[in-house]
């Protein structure tokens, strides 16, 4: 899961780079559906900052792109989760030098999400095989073997929170006072 999850950000990300159209796309996109002046309006306040960026990593990724698709369809959530990957890699690509200073904190950030996302990714798998091949798990029933996968999702999820927490805090933190002095320092 790892390889795909990253493997599929950084095809996203090199597609970016050579149809440089598809990426400011992305941004257009941004900026059209309000995100731009939410982070601006937010960039002072990195409290602040670090909630709404936990509150859409924990709730609109975790929740509602991986961990409730798969509660209704198997493994939903992992294409799912592909898609985005995918266009993430799109949507980082730097339209300026800052953007590209602000890639170097930003990837400690991206690695801390996506270990995230592919804890949920896991439980996600995990909760579709206990659903489909319950007695391959040693469950009676499929409904037994749903509620087996929904207890490891659970427990991978808390992981998964954790590791959001963290991301949430150094991204709203390192973009707020780390960028500018790297720029500084390097451009």
């Amino acid at each position: 899961m790892n390889a795909g999850a990253y493997g599929l950000f950084t095809v996203g990300f090199v597609v970016g780079i050579l149809f440089p159209h598809l990426s400011r796309t992305q941004h257009t996109r941004l900026v059209e559906n309000g995100t731009v002046d939410l982070v601006q309006s937010l960039f002072d306040k990195p409290w602040l900052f670090a909630l709404t960026i936990l509150a859409v990593n924990t709730v609109k990724m975790g929740a509602l792109t991986i961990a409730a698709p798969s509660m209704v369809v198997p493994f939903a959530g992992i294409p799912l989760f592909a898609y985005w990957a995918f266009t993430t890699g799109l949507t980082l690509v730097p339209a300026s030098d800052i953007g590209w200073v602000a890639l170097i904190p930003h990837s400690l950030t991206l690695i801390i999400e996506f270990q995230a996302y592919i804890l949920l990714m896991l439980g996600a798998f995990l909760l579709g095989r206990c659903w489909l091949w319950p007695k391959s798990t040693g469950a009676p029933n499929r409904r037994q073997g749903y509620l087996q996968g929904l207890r490891q999702l659970g427990w991978l999820a808390s992981s998964a929170v954790v590791l959001l927490v963290v991301g949430a805090v150094y991204e709203a933190f390192s973009l707020r006072y780390l960028v500018h002095p790297l720029a500084q320092w390097l451009l």
